[in-house]
């Protein structure tokens, strides 16, 4: 039933034309091409970057604050020693 009403709704010729229509170029091809490839490469390298780049400001940030506690406890300890 679902079909006869697509059918008479559809003309025939446009349902023959639709269904003989072939590509020569294979489903993926655009991925497979050099050009395609060089980009995705290109943007891969790029988010490697920008983040190998953000790890380094996380790494830094945190070598700062370890470094400032050392200096805390540095000081605490050189006071102890002191009242001694």
């Amino acid at each position: 039933m679902m079909f006869t009403v697509i059918a008479r709704r559809v003309p025939l010729t446009r349902l023959v034309l639709s269904r003989s229509y072939t590509s020569s170029i294979k489903e993926g091809s655009v991925a497979q091409s050099k050009g395609f490839s060089k980009k995705e490469k290109a943007h891969e390298d790029e988010y490697a970057r920008r983040h190998e780049a953000e790890l380094l400001r996380k790494l830094k940030a945190e070598i700062e604050a370890k470094k400032e506690e050392l200096a805390r406890l540095q000081e605490k300890h050189d006071e102890v020693n002191s009242k001694q």
